[in-house]
C-alpha cells in the first residue's frame, strides 16, 4: 500500500476546530490582567479589544450576554483583571480570550472597595456634619496616631515647636502602610481614648499611593474614629488624597501639617493678643483717669457757680429774658389781630350784595348767550330733519309721478283703474294729469297682446 494513503491529513477548518478544542480543554478557565486597547463595540453590543502589557498583547472578545452585567464599558488605557477561556477563532485563525468577567485592576479594584465602603458609612450617617464633635481651641495635651519613624510625626513636631513649644504630646506609634497598619491603627486610638490624656487627637501619615494610603480606607480604622471619645483630626496623605478616615473625622487637614496647625493655637497670636489687650487696658486705665479729671472739674464747676452773686446776676439775666420774651409775644398777638381783621374787613366786602348782583348778571348773561345756542342748534337740526323728510315725502308722492308724464284713471266711483276688465265700452272715465283732469269715454278695449 502506498505510504501516502497512511497520512493524516487536515483541512484547514479541521486543524483550527482541533487547536480550538486543545487550548479549551488544556487551559480551562484562567484569569489575565493587563491593559485596555483597540476596544470596538459594534451594533451587536459584542466587546472586541486587545489586552496588552510591556511585551506583548492578546485579542479578546466579551459577548453581549457576559458585558451587559458589566454596564459601562472599560476604556483603552484601563488596566483590567478578567477571567475567561482560551480560544481559536476558527475563520482567521486567530489565538484569542473569550472574557466572562471583568473587573479593574489594582487600584480601580480597590476605588471600588473605596466607593462600596463610602456609601454603606454615608448610608449610616457618619458622614453628617451633626455627628461631628467641636475641636477645642485651647487643648492642653494632644495625642498623635501616626509613625513613630514616619515624615509625618517630624513635620507635626515641627509645626508644634513653631506654634506651641509648650503643649503636652502623646505619640501612639502604629504601623500606618501593609496589612497589619489598619489593625494597628484601630488599637492606637483605643490606647489615646483609654489613657485618656489627650483632649484632641491626630490620625495622620504622608503621602503615597492609593495602596500605601488603604489602611486608612479600612472600615475597623473608620469606626474606631467614630468610637473615639477625643475628637480626632485626619491629616492623611496630600491635599488631593482623600480617605474613608477623612470623611469620618471630626475635622479633616489636608496634610499632616495642616493637622498640627489646626490642633493647636498659635503662641504668636496669643502674644500679639495679650500686647493688645495691655494696650487695651493701658488705654482704659487712661480714659479712667480722664474722666475722673474731668468729674473734678465739673465739681469745681458747680461750687463756683452756687455763689450767691453768680445766682443774682443769673437770675437778673432771666428776668431780662422774660421781659423781653413778653414784649416779642405782645407784638406778635398785635401783629395777629391786625392781620385777622384785614382777613375780615376782605371777606366783608366780598359778601357785599352789589358784588352778588354783578355776578349773578354775568351768570345770567352767560346762560342766556348759552340758551340761545342750544336754541339755535337745536332749530338748526330740526329744519334740516324737516327738509330731508318733505325731499324723501315729494320722492315718493303721487304728484312727483305724473310729474314724469304718467297720468292716473279712476271711473265714476272714484276708484282707480287698474285693468282694462274694470270697465267696459261706453264707460266714462276721468283722468288725471299733471296739471288737471280729463273726462273721457271708452270707445274700444284692447288688451296688451292685441295692440298694434
Amino acid at each position: 500500500m502506498d505510504s501516502h494513503d497512511q497520512r493524516a491529513i487536515f483541512t484547514v477548518s479541521q486543524l483550527n476546530r482541533e487547536v480550538g478544542l486543545l487550548l479549551q480543554q488544556g487551559f480551562g478557565r484562567i484569569w489575565v490582567q493587563g491593559e485596555v486597547s483597540n476596544l470596538s463595540i459594534p451594533r451587536s453590543g459584542h466587546w472586541y479589544l486587545s489586552l496588552k502589557d510591556a511585551g506583548a498583547q492578546l485579542r479578546c472578545a466579551m459577548f453581549r450576554n457576559a458585558n451587559r452585567l458589566l454596564g459601562s464599558p472599560p476604556r483603552d488605557g484601563d488596566e483590567v483583571l478578567v477571567r475567561g477561556r482560551l480560544g481559536l477563532y476558527e475563520a482567521r485563525g486567530d489565538f484569542q480570550l473569550i472574557i466572562e468577567h471583568m473587573e479593574p485592576a489594582g487600584e480601580g479594584a480597590l476605588r471600588l472597595q473605596f466607593e462600596a465602603l463610602k456609601r454603606k458609612l454615608a448610608a449610616e450617617g457618619l458622614f453628617d456634619a451633626e455627628r461631628r464633635r467641636p475641636i477645642p481651641a485651647e487643648p492642653r495635651c494632644l495625642g498623635i496616631v501616626t509613625s513613630a519613624t514616619g515624615a509625618a510625626l517630624r513635620d507635626i513636631r515641627a509645626v508644634l515647636s513653631r506654634r506651641c513649644p509648650l503643649m503636652d504630646v502623646v505619640v501612639y506609634p502604629t504601623l500606618v502602610q501593609g496589612e497589619r497598619a489598619a489593625a494597628g491603627i484601630e488599637d492606637a486610638i483605643a490606647r489615646a481614648n483609654l489613657h485618656g490624656v489627650a483632649d484632641v487627637l491626630i490620625v495622620s501619615r504622608g503621602g503615597g499611593s492609593l495602596e500605601d494610603l488603604w489602611p486608612f480606607n479600612e472600615e475597623r480604622v473608620a469606626r474606631a474614629i467614630v468610637g473615639s471619645h477625643i475628637p480626632v483630626i485626619s491629616g492623611v496623605g496630600h491635599e488631593v488624597d482623600t480617605t474613608i478616615a477623612d470623611l469620618v473625622a471630626d475635622l479633616r487637614a489636608p496634610t499632616p501639617s495642616a493637622a498640627a496647625e489646626l490642633a493647636v493655637p498659635d503662641l504668636r497670636d496669643r502674644m500679639a493678643v495679650l500686647r493688645t489687650l495691655s494696650s487695651r487696658s493701658r488705654r482704659a486705665l487712661r480714659a479712667l483717669l480722664q474722666g475722673r479729671h474731668r468729674e473734678l472739674d465739673a465739681l469745681h464747676h458747680r461750687v463756683t457757680l452756687a455763689h450767691p452773686g453768680r445766682h443774682l446776676e443769673q437770675r437778673a439775666q432771666r428776668v431780662d429774658e422774660l421781659a423781653e420774651r413778653l414784649r416779642r409775644l405782645a407784638q406778635g398777638r398785635l401783629e395777629t389781630g391786625s392781620r385777622h381783621v384785614d382777613a375780615l374787613h376782605a371777606r366783608l366786602q366780598g359778601q357785599h350784595p352789589r358784588q352778588a348782583l354783578q355776578r349773578a348778571s354775568v351768570s345770567l348773561d352767560q346762560w342766556n348767550a348759552t340758551l340761545t345756542r342750544a336754541a339755535n342748534r337745536t332749530m338748526d337740526r330740526h329744519r334740516n330733519r324737516i327738509g330731508s323728510l318733505g325731499r324723501e315725502l315729494d320722492a315718493v308722492s303721487p304728484l312727483a309721478v305724473l310729474n314724469r308724464g304718467f297720468a292716473v284713471a279712476t271711473d265714476t266711483d272714484q276708484r282707480v283703474v287698474r285693468s282694462i276688465e274694470q270697465v267696459a265700452t261706453g264707460d266714462t272715465l276721468r283722468i288725471r294729469l299733471a296739471d288737471g283732469t280729463l273726462d273721457t269715454r271708452v270707445e274700444d278695449r284692447s288688451p296688451q297682446g292685441e295692440q298694434d
